[in-house]
Formats: C-alpha cells, structure tokens, sequence
C-alpha cells in the first residue's frame, strides 16, 4: 500500500480525505441473511398446485395438493398410502399434536406410513379449525364437530363459500367466507360485512394473533379486528404490496407472514416487504405459509413449496461467498471476468461463459476489487488475481497488433456463438440505423481473429470502456503492483493515452476512423452539436485519464495537456456539471463512469482551486444519485472527501443484498405499495420509491434501480448468473477506507 492512498483515504479512523468528513466505521456486526431453497414435488404435476402447507412438532412438512397429500422427509416429498385419491385443501395441528387434512371426500389423520379416512364427515371439506369442543370441518356440502373419536354434522348458519376459520377461548369463533365474517354465538350468529368493518367481503384469511386482535385477509386487503370493532387496516396505501391477501401467519418472533397473489409480504409491526419473483419462490401464486421454530418460512405455490431460510452472517463471511461464486464460475481465460450461462438452470455445475461488451471494464473493476483486498488483508491470491485481471486487460491491447489500441473483450477462436456477431449491413439498413442517430458508426466486422489465430478480438472500443482501464490501472498501480508490475502498468497507460492524444483525442480503429463512442476531441464536445449531451462527461474523463497518466508515469506531456484542454478549450467550465440530466438525456452509465473517473482526477489534482472546482461538480452528481442505494456510488463519493454520503444505509444494501447472484427477473409493476412513474427517467416506467435491493433484480451500474422491471427480461428461468464484483467492489473500497469495520479483522483465508 502506498502512502498516498494511506493519507488520502485516511486509514485507521475514517475518511478525511480532502476536507471530508471523519465517521465511524460501521462494526461487521452478524445479521441474519435469507436465501430460497426450492422444493418441487412433481415438476409438472397436479403435485406442485400446492394448498396448504405446515410443519408438524416434529419438524416434518406437510402439503395439501391438487395431487393429493405430500410430507418431506430428508429433503424427498413421499405420499403416504391410502391418502385421498384427489385434491388436499387443509391442514391443521390439534392441541395433542395431531394432524389433520381436509380433502375432497372428507377428513384423514397420519397412521404410520398411510393416512387414516375418518367416518362421519362425508366431504368436501375444505377448511379446518380448532375450538374449545374440538376440531370443525367445513366446506361447500356442510359442517362437521368433532368430539372425540366422533363426528357430527353441525347446522349451517354461515354462508357455505368458506375461507378460513379462527378460534379463542375469550374471543370466540369466527368464520371468513366469501360473503363476509361470521361471528358464531352460542345463541346467534352475526355477520360482518359493511365497509367500515372490512375492505371487501371476498374474505380469504383468518388468524389471531400474539395480541389477540383478529386479522383478516381479503380479496382487498387486511383488516384487524379487537372486540368486534375494526382498529386497523392495511392497503397499498399504507404498505401492504398487495391487494390479494390469502393466508395469514404468524411466525414466532411475532412477524407477519402474508401469502398474496404477488409472493410473500411480511410486517414487523412497523414496515413492511416483501419477498417475490423466482429469486425467492417458485411461483409468486402464495396459498398458504407455515413458519418452524427455527423461523424458516415453508410457502406453498402453485409450483411447489418453497423455503425460505436464514442463516447468520457477517459482510466478511458473505463477501467469502460471493468471491467462491466468482472465481468457481466467473473468470474465463484468458482472465476476463463477467457473468455466465446456465443451459439447464437446475443445474449450476455446468455453465457457459459468455462474452460482454464491457469486459474489459467490469474486469477492471474486478481488477480493483483484488486490489483493495489485497491492501487490506496482504491475501497472497488477491495478488495472484490481480495479476492475473491486469494481465487480461494488457492482453486487450496487445492482441490487436497495434500500437495503442485497446479490443472490447477478446473470445477463443472456436466460439461460435457470440453477444455481437459479425454482420453484412445493406445501405437502406445503413439510413434505418442513422436516421435517429447520425453518428450511428456501420461496423460489419466487429470481430478480428488475433496474430496466432488462438483468438477473436472486437473493435469499436467506447469511452466507457477506458475509463474503465484507467480506473482499474490506477487502483492496482497503487495498492497491489510490485515494482515490475509497475512498469508495465507505466508503458500501456503510456501507449494508451500517447494514442488517444496523438489520434486527435479520440479513439481510433482499424480503419483509421473514430470509434463510435471513443470521443474527447475539442472539435467534437465544443463545436459539433451532436456531442452535446457527451460534452459534460466525456471532459470529466478526459481530464481523468490525463491526470492519471501523470501520475502513473509522471512524464509531463500528460500534466500539460490536462492544463491546454482547460485553458484553452474550456474542458474545466464543460466538466462544471459533468453529466447531462435534462428529461431523455440523462443515464446511469454517466453516473457509473463518473464513480469510476473521479478517482483519477480527484486524487491527483491538488490545486485547491481546480480541485473545489471538479469535487463541486462531482458533488453535484452526486446528489443526484444519493437516494438509489448504491454502495459504489456512496463510497466512491465519501472516499473523495465527500460528506453525507449515507454509510449506513450503504451497509444496510450491502447486507440486504441476495445470496443468489442469478439475474431472476423482478417485476414490480404489479404491487400496490409503489406508484408507477416516469422518473427520473422518461422511460421505462420507475417506482416511486427506491426499494430494497432483496425485492429488486440484480443489476450492475449502469443499470436504472428504478424500473419497476429488473433483472434479465428474457429468461425467466433464471440462466444468467451475475459475478458479484457490484458487491464486492464498493464491500472492499469501505474497508479499505475505514467505513467497515472492525479494522483489525483481517480475513487472510478469503
């Protein structure tokens, strides 16, 4: 670790870098971290469309099926023999521990391996309950009092459109059906069914809770009940993510579980969440919830049960995780590093690399995530992946047989299945792609093989993917490069950047030609209207990347052409607001490449007043993005001496994040609890509200947090796995910069 980043991120008792504030750094304190384990029962099969689920004293799981009656034992659903020969609806725990199933042609109890058909209830019964006398059955045809081993029917004063039923000794009983509540006297029976009582009479839930207030669950939303009076009410309005309430359960640490027709939603009493897509269940079709005493949710769907488990954790241990992800199934040769492919997604030993257009940036962050690690803990194979990420990067450069120019990403020469093949465009496509977009570039060969005919290299480079370099360069430069490795560093950044310089300040291909997007030039970004809306950020990194090469190589050439493009071309006034964020023109890419470019002008400028000038431009940005959670964004701010750059909800993203790095796609545009809205984007439709990143897709950057569909769109199936570097990178820059702690724990074996 160099002494300049020592000083800079102020090490040992948080940052304080460039007048920034001093905080605490937040302990790594275990949290209690969820992950899905799903339980199909038969894939495909009547089986799956599960009813009602539960968990006996003994700690074994039951489902009521369309299919009939399933219980789990060692992780393999059984049927027990002579179960129902049809659809299970219910299932209830006596007092004694017995349990009990409703079917369609009656009631049965377990008996060894088989279940036991009771006499006396002829059926259909659809739900169970519980009352001082002993178990009901009710259904469409009647109800059924048991006493003892005996059966009678009971005279029906209810509507038969039963949903639920729920007893207490000095409450009563109570019957939810599709008509409204029921409160069953001794005497007379009275029914519930006005709106200041229930948001709607299509009732489909029905629970006491630890406080003895009656919930109830509709086709509507829930509403509470103490002494037969409502005293509360939840809808979207006030939290509830959705309308279609269908099983109510408490869990014992007193949390809320409700099954809807949109997952899993959950209240502790003062917000709610909830936990959907194939991320978390595998349907959001929710029947039924049973909690176990160890707080493992089992839901049933009409696919199968799903668990939803907990298991306690540290940032440290769930950093360890996602690393074991990355390096397992991540990194392919020769060193790149982005997401991979499942052709069977039940199935994550075998997988598929594939090829990114930005490889060669998100390796570089990879590359600067090992860097940061290795300044922290000294790890030997955070050296080793450094190396091996810095030597990839290098490669991007070299293969192409040229001087200074810098491939997308580089694939073996037997692939033959690529994000971007090769094409033959005519000219009427030609005017189709430019008639939006004059400065759209025709490129049909994208794809070059190298010198020894081992690889196919792609061109048409953008300016993203520099910054990217750069940043990457930077880091490992200075916190992970031995001398050697120094060097080298110092002649590509030097070829690099002679060749942008030399080019005109713009990024030249093969063909002698601009890049589409590898533009700097005054020419362009002051004078060509089409590159207005790049002017801003295009002379932010431009300023960055010349600084940086300063000083990386400390050859002077770099110094006095940041000092031109700001005296005599303006490049410091353009960077002043360095992102465009007019309606229809503003990105997240801008607010990624910024992250990743202002460390290389920030650190290096220590001219009071050009530094205030560009860390006030940088500010400005990022107020603009402060509120989405983004632990990168956060940290790189408040690293770069920025204040109020929200550290604890920053940790609270880091530890709410999934285990599951599957890129699941997370629709939202269903729930009540978020308003859908074209902001701060035009398009596509956003939440009103950030929410947390367990009900949200996994996304990189460069992604827009606020649309109300995340993750990947095409496959539903969940085959797109994410490497983990979004986390791990801003997890390693906090504990570099002291915003994690402990600082003593140094996890050496990760």
């Amino acid at each position: 670790m160099t002494l300049r980043f020592l000083v800079a991120l102020g090490l040992g008792g948080g940052v304080a870098a460039f007048g920034g504030e001093r905080v605490a750094p937040v302990p790594d304190v275990p949290f209690w971290q969820e992950f899905h384990e799903p339980h199909p029962i038969e894939t495909g099969g009547a089986g799956d469309d599960v009813r009602a689920v539960l968990v006996d004293g003994d700690g074994t799981v039951w489902a009521a099926t369309r299919g009939g009656v399933f219980r789990l034992r060692d992780g393999v659903w059984e049927r027990p023999s002579r179960g129902p020969d049809g659809p299970a609806y219910d299932l209830i725990q006596s007092p004694t521990g017995q349990v009990w199933i409703a079917a369609w042609d009656g009631v049965y109890t377990p008996l060894a391996d088989s279940l036991l058909k009771w006499h006396g209830v002829p059926g259909p019964v659809t739900v169970l309950g519980a009352k001082d006398t002993g178990l009901v059955a009710l259904g469409p045809e009647g109800a059924w009092q048991q006493e003892g081993s005996v059966w009678y029917a009971l005279p029906v004063r209810w509507s038969r459109n039963v949903r639920g039923s729920a007893f207490d000794p000095a409450r009563g009983w109570w019957i939810a059906t599709g008509t409204g509540l029921y409160e069953i006297g001794p005497v007379e029976v009275r029914l519930q069914h006005r709106p200041e009582d229930l948001v709607s009479t299509e009732l489909q839930a029905l629970t006491f809770g630890p406080d003895g207030r009656l919930w109830i669950g509709s086709l509507g939303g829930l509403d509470v009940h103490a002494g037969g009076n409502r005293v509360g009410r939840f809808t979207g309005a006030n939290g509830l993510p959705h309308y279609d309430v269908r099983s109510l359960t408490f869990g014992p640490d007193g949390r809320l579980w409700v099954g809807t027709g949109l997952g899993v939603a959950r209240f502790d009493g003062d917000h709610w969440s909830l936990r959907h897509s194939r991320r978390w269940l595998l349907s959001d079709d929710v029947r039924d919830v049973a909690v176990d005493a160890d707080g493992t949710a089992w839901v049933a769907t009409d696919r199968g049960v799903s668990a939803i488990k907990r298991r306690r954790m540290t940032l440290a241990d769930k950093a360890a995780w996602y690393l074991d992800i990355c390096r397992a199934r991540h990194v392919r040769p020769p060193g790149f590093v982005e997401k991979c492919f499942f052709p069977d997604p039940a199935d994550r030993s075998q997988f598929e690399p594939r090829d990114d257009d930005n490889d060669g940036q998100y390796t570089a962050m990879y590359l600067a995530m090992e860097s940061y690690r290795f300044a922290v803990t000294g790890a030997p194979d955070a050296k080793h992946n450094a190396d091996t990420a810095y030597d990839a990067l290098e490669f991007l450069q070299t293969v192409t047989g040229t001087e200074s120019f810098v491939a997308r990403t580089v694939i073996p020469v037997s692939w033959t299945r690529m994000a971007d093949p090769n094409e033959e465009i005519d000219a009427v496509e030609t005017v189709e792609r430019r008639r939006h977009d004059p400065r759209y570039k025709i490129v049909e060969q994208r794809w070059r093989p190298s010198a020894d005919g081992r690889w196919l290299w792609k061109g048409d480079t953008s300016s993203d993917e520099i910054t990217g370099h750069l940043y990457g360069y930077l880091v490992y430069f200075d916190l992970a490069a031995d001398d050697a490795r120094k060097s080298r560093v110092q002649r590509l950044v030097a070829r690099i950047m002679d060749g942008i310089i030399d080019g005109g300040y713009v990024l030249r291909d093969l063909d002698g030609e601009p890049t589409r997007w590898g533009v700097w030039s005054p020419e362009k970004l002051n004078h060509d209207p089409d590159w207005r809306v790049e002017r801003p950020i295009n002379s932010f990194e431009i300023l960055s990347y010349l600084r940086a090469a300063h000083h990386i190589t400390g050859n002077g050439r770099y110094l006095a052409e940041f000092r031109r493009l700001i005296d005599e071309q303006g490049y410091a006034e353009n960077a002043r607001r360095p992102k465009a964020y007019g309606l229809g023109e503003r990105t997240h890419i801008d607010d990624e490449l910024l992250a990743l470019a202002a460390p290389g002008l920030l650190m290096n400028e220590r001219e009071p007043r050009l530094h205030a000038h560009f860390l006030a431009g940088y500010e400005w940005a990022y107020r603009t993005v402060e509120h989405e959670q983004n632990p990168f964004f956060n940290f790189a701010f408040g690293m770069l001496g920025g204040t109020g750059f929200h550290l604890e909800e920053t940790v609270a993203f880091l530890r709410d994040t999934p285990l599951d790095l599957r890129q699941w796609t997370v629709d939202n545009s269903a729930r009540d609890d978020v308003e859908l809205v074209r902001r701060p984007l035009i398009a596509p439709l956003q939440t009103s509200r950030m929410l947390p990143p367990s009900e949200r897709g996994v996304m990189r950057w460069d992604k827009n947090p606020w649309e109300v569909r995340s993750g990947d769109f095409h496959d539903p199936e969940g085959r797109l796995e994410s490497c983990g570097v979004f986390w791990l990178l801003p997890y390693w820059m906090g504990r570099h910069a002291g915003f994690i702690g402990p600082l003593d724990a140094i996890d050496r074996d990760h």
